[in-house]
């Protein structure tokens, strides 16, 4: 791929360069304690897995409009962008059913893995945390968690004591592109035991600027050529005066309320929380519209929101969805008990559901999940190996009823046992393993009844080094049960242009994932490289079909083309490799230097390529700080992605520059530690950039240039 071998030279530069200066500045970057991983606490750089945890201060930093968007820079990150509305994260090239969106350390319980336009219930807006942990480390959470973990932290459920009787958060930001506004508040009282929670945020975003026309070059290429075979003079010329400049229909309007209370005593906690969250928002693209072409949109711009959304609204289809959620928690620590420390018991409850609009009063699908997940994970010491075991239960459903509905009401019951266990030795040799067996059940109401038995574990082998040296490798066996939609869907799927078709007869997916990490760490700077390579048999994926329509087999259904769910060999391979660096001097200010390089391949055994993966990757970071005044900038360079797989267009490279300046009020006496007044400027270029794993990449764009301004207050 074009760029690969700049980039890697670069990031390797940057990072060796960092090792050969690290001499006597104190490293600043605290140590960081990954929850996600059953067993104990551990640091991140003590996993042989790639992990990643994100502290409120850059979650506002990074924040977008979605959750896949606002963690895209993170190393081995990318995103399903579907516009403002919608996006889920994609890890080393595996989204949607293989990457396991949770909400403290449950899963999310919406329909948010059946298509790339359902929103994710899970948001940073209002997260104190979020983990991100990347291959098998997170196995003990299922084969569905193969590609790895996201873990969104919201602390409604308080687990300690806070040192302050009283805190309270405000966050406030304008961004330019959209004319949107961000708004969260966060509110945390105790009296005695019991501590009390609140939390509510929201955004009101407009339709968003681009930087030039909605479709791709390559898009309108293909359109012109199959125009100028069919003779259709007058259809190419209302192509060429398509949508441009402002991405029509792609508004978002979220709203959040929720709050916890919380028990805490000597050696155990109990709380319990609950959030209700609204989404409205528009779907861009040719998606709901059934391959016929829109009305001509005026392109000015309407300075009353109102208006712009009764504008938008009659306009394309959107999406009007709310999400309630129950979490009960608790733990209790034994004392002086030689064989358990621990035990911590989860159970959510979430009652989700959207509806698909085609215009102001039209509805037409309405998408329905229900469900209740348990979790028991109790803390073991045998000997010298700590660790955990547990069980975990799932009982949901989920279906859709309409015009548009492309898989029938379908019930989910799985139950499993898992257990891990870890020893650090004192030759600074470390162990760790884990394996987690599982039942699951899918009944549709239509086609029946398919059972799975699966089986996950993995083993891992690693040495710490006194010169800050840590390498270590781990391989893991995986499987994972096929979902809803890939074993029943039947009916047009109208955010990815196809009619899709479950395939009941699937079995069971499988991968073997073989991991190796080298890690540095000094006094001021760090350098890491995690390669996987996982050979998936049975890898399920939508391929060009036929299906029964009046009794003869066709290949177009409902004006779409026909996909069925299929199964191939596929082998996976790629990598992270990242360094920091800290230095204190220059123009007398602390300075900080980041980068990372990741990339992913894959492979079908046929020879094709598996879709929508990201490129090659590089990003970099610098920042300074002269007391409470902090600039800095950050640099993404993404290569083409000039092998898209079968029936998809290649992808253009991008480079992409945002520039950040705070200044901590906090020194002024105003506020406590935290509160900022901050400047950004996103995409400041203007750069056209499309990501490949999107659906949407040949149709809507990124955000153009953004200024976002803001005010972030803690007390």
């Amino acid at each position: 791929m074009k760029g690969y071998g700049f980039l890697l030279a670069s990031v390797s530069t940057l990072a060796f360069g960092g090792v050969a200066f690290a001499q006597d500045v104190e490293r600043r970057e605290d140590t960081i304690v990954v929850l996600t991983t059953p067993g104990p606490a551990r640091a991140a750089d003590e996993l042989i897995g790639n992990a990643t945890v994100i502290d409120r201060e850059d979650i506002v930093e990074s924040l977008a409009s979605s959750l896949g968007d606002t963690l895209e820079n993170q190393p081995g990150v990318s995103t399903t962008f579907f516009g403002q509305g919608a996006s889920r994260p994609v890890l080393r090239g595996l989204g949607a059913e293989r990457v396991l969106v949770l909400t403290n350390g449950q899963g999310v319980i919406d329909a948010s893995a059946a298509s790339p336009d359902h929103q994710v219930s899970a948001d940073g807006i209002d997260a104190q945390r979020i983990e991100i942990l990347r291959g098998p480390a997170a196995l003990a959470f299922g084969g569905q968690a193969i590609g790895g973990v996201v873990n969104v932290i919201d602390g409604l459920i308080v687990e300690e004591l806070p040192e302050d009787l009283f805190e309270a958060e405000g966050l406030v930001a304008y961004n330019s592109v959209n004319e949107g506004n961000e708004i969260a508040g966060r509110v945390v009282g105790s009296t005695g035991p019991f501590v009390f929670t609140f939390s509510a945020s929201g955004r009101d975003f407009d339709n968003y600027d681009i930087p030039g026309f909605a479709e791709s070059a390559g898009q309108m290429a293909a359109e012109e050529e199959e125009h100028d075979d069919d003779h259709d003079d007058d259809h190419e010329h209302e192509e060429e005066e398509g949508v441009r400049d402002t991405l029509e229909n792609s508004f978002l309007e979220t709203s959040s309320f929720s709050g916890g209370v919380s028990w805490i005593g000597d050696n155990a906690f109990l709380g319990v929380s609950v959030r209700q969250t609204t989404s409205e928002y528009g779907l861009p693209g040719h998606g709901h519209e059934h391959g016929e072409e829109g009305e001509d949109h005026d392109d000015d711009h309407d300075d009353d929101h109102d208006e712009d959304h009764e504008h938008e609204e009659e306009e394309g289809a959107f999406i009007d969805l709310e999400q309630t959620r129950l979490d009960v928690r608790g733990g209790l620590k034994f004392v002086d008990n030689a064989y358990f420390s621990d035990v911590n018991v989860a159970l959510s409850y979430a009652d989700y559901e959207h509806t698909e609009f085609e215009g102001p009063g039209e509805a037409g699908t309405v998408f329905d999940s229900e469900g209740f997940e348990g979790r028991v994970e109790i803390g073991t010491t045998f000997g010298a190996f700590e660790g955990a075991l547990g069980v975990q239960v799932l009982d949901k459903s989920f279906g859709a009823i309409g015009e548009e509905a492309f898989i029938s009401e379908t019930e989910t019951q799985s139950s499993a046992v898992f257990l891990y266990q870890t020893q650090e030795f004192d030759t600074g040799i470390g162990v760790e393993g884990g394996l987690r067996l599982e039942q699951i059940s899918l009944d549709n109401v239509n086609q029946g009844e398919r059972s799975f038995n699966l089986f996950n574990g993995s083993v891992g082998l690693h040495k710490h080094m006194s010169n800050g040296l840590f390498v270590g490798g781990q391989i893991a066996i995986t499987e994972r049960a096929p979902n809803e939609s890939e074993l029943f869907a039947d009916g047009p799927h109208l955010a990815t242009d196809q009619f899709e078709v479950g395939n009941s007869t699937l079995d069971i997916e499988s991968g073997l994932n073989l991991e190796g990490t080298v890690r540095w760490t000094g006094e001021n700077a760090s350098f890491g490289v995690n390669l996987f390579v996982t050979d998936f048999s049975n890898f399920i994926y939508l391929e060009p079909g036929q299906t029964v329509e009046d009794g003869q087999l066709v290949s177009e259904a409902d004006g779409l083309a026909v996909f069925v769910f299929a199964q191939e060999d596929a082998d996976f391979k790629g990598g992270e490799i990242y360094g920091r660096y800290s230095l204190d001097g220059p123009l007398n200010a602390e300075w900080e230097f980041d980068a990372a390089l990741d990339f992913v391949e894959a492979e079908f055994d046929g020879g094709t390529n598996v879709p929508f993966l990201p490129p090659v990757t590089f990003t970099a970071g610098a920042s300074a700080e002269w007391g409470a005044l902090e600039v800095g900038g950050r640099l993404t360079i993404a290569g083409d992605q000039d092998d898209p797989g079968t029936g998809q267009l290649p992808t253009d490279d991008y480079t992409r520059l945002d520039l950040r300046g705070e200044v901590d009020l906090s020194d002024y006496g105003w506020g406590a530690d935290g509160t900022e007044l901050f400047i950004e400027g996103r995409n400041i270029t203007d750069e056209e950039i499309r990501y490949a794993s999107s659906v949407l990449k040949d149709l809507a764009p990124a955000p153009g240039a953004n200024v976002r301004i803001g005010l972030r207050a803690v007390f």
